[in-house]
């Protein structure tokens, strides 16, 4: 009886691990760059089409690998540019990623996890419950998904998708291997060539994960900090009860002195009316950051169905961000984007078939390298 081949999807390999799987087989390593500017580079899926590859390698190729992409549910472009897809994963629950255009720069925010387990309450990610982490292939087809959508054939011409920050569904440093690898992947020459400066990874504060990243790459990071001691932190963002500010803050700045340039981190600071956003908790953010190299972006309060929590007024975000830019910190205030199409930051859902207890879980749930 013959038994079926589970067969490599090649959307998740990493130019290091598509040698090794080419050299499995008895190819030559070139072979590895030629498909990868295949699949990445003119978002082909069909082995027939990549001309330059022998016949008898692509109907080798066939019999042991494919690629495939994520399936898209939902595709829809806000009033302002925004473009959002719901992408349906194996097992029935689906993700979200949201193209952010700007002039001539377009931001690509991707999701890591189907759901969440840290629960940091004010995200509507979070209330939806953890299912799973994503595959490789599954994070890289989120940005073969958005480039592929503009029809783009000819890697030459610029592409609509510039920037990428790890800020979608999920916590990135809890699904460490499969991120750091897809990371690798979109900074390849050979696959999306996109840059360490505009490639950025968003945390909430996971730090040995935070530490042992820093040995392994040097993209741009982000602190989801929201708030400016520990104990309103741990209230907003559960995972500071194990590991407090002052230990997250030590991981960052070790994080970027190995950095080869003076790069900075970015703070994203949640502003939620009456909560986080009076002038004490902007005197306190001044006093902790003072030793960090940092920007600070104000993300003012996206609301969602079952959440108590406000927007605060414009006036008290432009308060804070002058006392802020008062105190020499850049400070900016991100503007909501995509809102309408519920494509906003803390607003990506998806459907998810959460497999966690509540209570807890993002202690069970975190899987840190040593």
């Amino acid at each position: 009886m013959n038994q079926s081949v589970e067969k490599v999807n090649l959307l998740g390999l990493t130019r290091a691990k598509m040698i090794e799987f080419f050299k499995s087989i008895g190819e030559k390593p070139f072979r590895a760059q030629q498909v990868m500017q295949w699949i990445h580079q003119y978002g082909v899926c069909d082995f027939d089409q990549m001309t330059n590859v022998s016949k008898v390698l692509r109907e080798r190729l066939k019999g042991i690998a494919e690629i495939v992409e994520p399936e898209v549910i939902f595709h829809k472009v806000s009033s302002d540019g925004t473009r959002k897809w719901v992408m349906k994963m194996p097992g029935g629950s689906s993700i979200e990623t949201v193209l952010i255009p700007e002039g001539n720069r377009g931001t690509l925010c991707v999701s890591s996890q189907i759901g969440c387990a840290l629960d940091c309450s004010f995200c509507s990610t979070g209330k939806q419950g953890f299912n799973r982490n994503l595959t490789t292939a599954e994070i890289v087809g989120q940005i073969w998904v958005a480039v592929k959508s503009f029809e783009q054939i000819d890697p030459q011409k610029e592409r609509p998708v510039t920037n990428v920050v790890m800020m979608g569904m999920g916590e990135p440093l809890l699904n460490f291997d499969n991120v750091v690898d897809a990371m690798n992947i979109m900074m390849d020459d050979f696959a999306y060539s996109i840059s360490k400066r505009r490639l950025t990874l968003s945390t909430a504060g996971v730090v040995p994960a935070l530490r042992k990243l820093g040995e392994l790459t040097d993209v741009s990071i982000a602190i989801s900090l929201h708030a400016p001691n520990d104990e309103l932190r741990s209230q907003l963002v559960p995972v500071n009860q194990r590991y407090p500010i002052a230990e997250l803050m030590d991981a960052t700045r070790e994080y970027l002195s190995r950095l080869p340039d003076k790069r900075k981190a970015t703070i994203e600071y949640t502003l939620i009316a009456g909560v986080n956003d009076r002038i004490e908790h902007a005197q306190q953010l001044i006093k902790l950051l003072h030793n960090v190299p940092c920007k600070i972006n104000l993300i003012p309060f996206n609301p969602f169905p079952g959440s108590d929590y406000k927007k605060p007024r414009s006036a008290e975000v432009q308060k804070f961000q002058s006392l802020l830019s008062n105190a020499g910190y850049v400070t900016t205030v991100r503007s909501t984007r995509g809102d309408d199409i519920d494509a906003a930051c803390g607003q990506l859902v998806g459907q998810v078939e959460d497999r966690t207890r509540r209570s807890g879980k993002y202690i069970q749930m975190q899987q840190i390298p040593g």
